[in-house]
């Protein structure tokens, strides 16, 4: 279990890494545009991102046993 979450956390972390490596700029403008929209939209983003990893996790699970 241990491995596992520390593994999911590096790969985070490396995804994490890589946008600011490859496109800081980008990420300064999707950070202003995030903070224009209302904070139901946010939460709804939020929620969205939260939905789209558990079903990712869960087809992970499936598919790899």
């Amino acid at each position: 279990m241990l491995a596992a979450t520390l593994t999911a956390l590096g790969l985070v972390l490396c995804l994490e890494g890589l946008v600011f490596a490859l496109a800081p700029s980008r990420l300064e403008d999707l950070l202003k545009t995030l903070a224009d929209l209302s904070q139901d939209k946010r939460r709804l983003l939020g929620l969205g991102a939260l939905a789209l990893g558990v079903a990712l996790i869960w087809l992970a699970r499936s598919l790899g046993g």
